[in-house]
C-alpha cells in the first residue's frame, strides 16, 4: 500500500443500516467487556476497585474510538464534538478516548471529489476552473482544494462536502448515543437528550453551504472596512448546496513559527483585536462562530513596516445565533464581574438557571465568585490578579497566568458538583468559544490587559 492510498479513501460508508449494524455490535461488545471487568474487579481488595474499574472504562473508551473511527464522515464529527463539548455528560476516560478522533481526518480520493464538481458544477462550469487535486484541508464532512480560475488568474478555495453525509447525519447521531447507552458509557437524562438537540442543529448547520456562504459574506461586509481582520469572499458562481468557492486568503498558522517571531506589540495588537471581535459578536451581533480550532485563523502580517497585520477568518459553518433571554443575563454577569458586584453575577446566574434559588446562599456567593474570576484578564485591578500573571509594566501575561487551575482550583473547594447543574445549552458551546479566545490569545504570548476592550460594550 502506498503512502497515498494509506491517507486517502475511495468512500465514506453513509448507509444508515451499515453503520447502525456496526455501532450497534460495538456497543454491545464494549460493553460487556466492561461488565466482565467490572465484575473482576470485586475480587480486588477495595482500594484498588476504583482505580481497576477506571482502566477498564478507559479501555473500552479506547475500543469504542477505533471503531468510531473506521466509519469517518459524520460519526467522527459527532465524536469530536462530543469530545469537545460532552464534558458535563461523558466520563472524563470516554472524553479523553474521543479526542484522539481530531486526527481522523482522512480525504477521500481525487475521481470522487471531481464527480461531486461535476454534479454540482456542471461540465460546462467545471472546465473554467483549474483545481489542484491534491486537498489543503480535510476534515470530517468534506475537504478543501485550490483552485485558479483560467479567465482571471484568480486563486479560490473550493470546499466540497462528502458525498451522502448531509443525509447521514440524524440516523448516525441516534447510532452514536444508542452505542454509548448499550456500552454504559452515558446516561439518556433530559439535559443529555437538550444538549444532543443543540449538537444535531449544529451539525445540520455545517453541512448547509448554502447557510455557511450567507454567513461568511454577512461576516465579510461586516468586518470589510476593519484593517484588522480579513474574511474570504464568496464567489457564488462555484457555490452550491454541497460546494463553498472563496477567495483564497492566505496566512500562518497561529501556532506557526512565523507568527511566533512577530515583535511581542504586533501580537498584542492582534490578541486584542481578537478579544474584540468576540466581544462584538456577543454586545452586537449576537452572533459568533462557535468553533474555536485554530484552523480557522491565520495571521497575515504586514507587507511593509508600516502595514498592519491581519487575522485571516475561516470557516462560518458553525455560527450560533443567541436570544435576548440567554445574553440578556450573560451581560449582567459581565457588567457585574467587571464593577466588583457579586450580587449582580449571582442574579445573572440564577436568571440563566446555572444555579438555583433552594441551594444555599454560601454556594450560590461562591459560584459567582468563581464565574467572577473568569474574566479577570478584562478587568486586572491591582490586587485581584497574581504578581506572576502581570510583567513588570503590569500588564497581564496572557501565556503564563494559571487562571485556569485556579479557577478549577477554587471550584473544587466549593463543592459545585454536590449541587451542579448541566448549564444552558447554549453555554456549553459559548463557554468553548471563551477557552478558544484565551487560548488564542496565550498560543501568541500576548501580554495586555483587556478592560479598555471591555468597557467599549458596557
Amino acid at each position: 500500500m502506498t503512502e497515498r492510498e494509506k491517507t486517502t479513501l475511495k468512500r465514506i460508508r453513509t448507509g444508515s443500516f451499515e453503520r447502525r449494524l456496526s455501532l450497534t455490535r460495538t456497543g454491545l461488545l464494549a460493553g460487556t467487556r466492561y461488565m466482565a471487568q467490572s465484575a473482576s474487579s470485586l475480587l480486588l481488595p477495595r482500594a484498588r476497585r476504583a482505580e481497576h474499574r477506571r482502566a477498564a472504562l478507559g479501555a473500552q473508551a479506547r475500543y469504542l474510538v477505533e471503531e468510531l473511527g473506521k466509519l469517518k464522515g459524520s460519526v467522527v464529527k459527532i465524536g469530536q464534538m462530543m469530545a469537545l463539548y460532552g464534558e458535563h455528560f461523558l466520563p472524563d476516560e470516554v472524553t479523553v478516548a474521543l479526542h484522539s478522533l481530531e486526527d481522523r481526518t482522512v480525504a477521500l480520493e481525487w475521481p470522487v471529489i471531481r464527480r461531486v464538481l461535476e454534479r454540482e458544477l456542471g461540465r460546462q462550469r467545471l472546465p473554467e476552473l483549474d483545481i489542484d487535486p491534491v486537498p489543503i484541508g480535510a476534515a470530517s464532512l468534506g475537504q478543501v482544494h485550490l483552485a485558479r480560475r483560467l479567465a482571471d488568474d484568480r486563486a479560490l478555495c473550493l470546499k466540497v462536502q462528502y458525498p451522502g453525509v448531509a443525509d447521514s447525519i440524524d440516523a448516525d447521531i441516534d447510532a452514536v448515543v444508542q452505542m454509548l447507552e448499550i456500552a454504559r458509557m452515558i446516561a439518556p437524562t433530559e439535559e443529555f437528550r437538550s444538549w444532543l438537540e443543540e449538537v444535531r442543529e449544529m451539525l445540520h448547520r455545517e453541512v448547509d453551504y448554502t447557510l455557511e456562504a450567507a454567513k461568511t459574506q454577512l461576516f465579510h461586509e461586516r468586518l470589510r472596512r476593519d484593517p484588522r481582520f480579513v474574511v474570504p469572499e464568496v464567489v457564488p458562481e462555484y457555490s452550491t448546496a454541497h460546494v463553498l468557492a472563496t477567495s483564497f486568503e492566505q496566512g500562518y498558522a497561529v501556532t506557526s513559527a512565523d507568527a511566533e517571531a512577530l515583535p511581542l506589540a504586533r501580537r498584542n495588537a492582534l490578541g486584542r483585536a481578537f478579544l474584540e471581535l468576540f466581544l462584538r459578536e456577543i454586545f452586537e451581533w449576537k452572533e459568533l462562530q462557535t468553533d474555536p480550532n485554530f484552523g480557522n485563523y491565520r495571521v497575515r502580517p504586514a507587507a511593509t513596516a508600516r502595514g498592519r497585520d491581519r487575522l485571516v477568518l475561516l470557516d462560518f459553518g458553525a455560527v450560533q445565533q443567541y436570544p435576548d433571554s440567554f445574553l440578556d443575563p450573560l451581560k449582567q454577569m459581565i457588567r457585574g464581574a467587571y464593577h466588583g458586584d457579586i450580587e449582580e453575577v449571582r442574579q445573572g446566574a440564577l436568571a440563566l438557571k446555572f444555579i438555583r434559588a433552594e441551594f444555599p446562599a454560601h454556594v450560590q456567593q461562591s459560584f459567582a465568585e468563581v464565574c467572577a474570576g473568569v474574566i479577570e484578564p478584562l478587568v486586572c485591578r491591582p490586587g485581584n490578579v497574581p504578581a506572576a500573571a502581570l510583567n513588570a509594566e503590569g500588564q497581564y501575561r496572557w501565556r503564563d497566568s494559571d487562571l485556569p487551575s485556579r479557577i478549577a482550583s477554587r471550584a473544587a473547594k466549593a463543592a459545585f458538583s454536590t449541587y451542579f447543574r448541566v448549564p444552558p445549552r447554549e453555554f456549553v458551546f459559548l463557554n468553548r468559544k471563551l477557552i478558544g479566545v484565551y487560548t488564542f490569545i496565550a498560543v501568541l504570548g500576548a501580554e495586555f490587559n483587556g478592560a479598555d476592550i471591555l468597557e467599549k460594550y458596557l
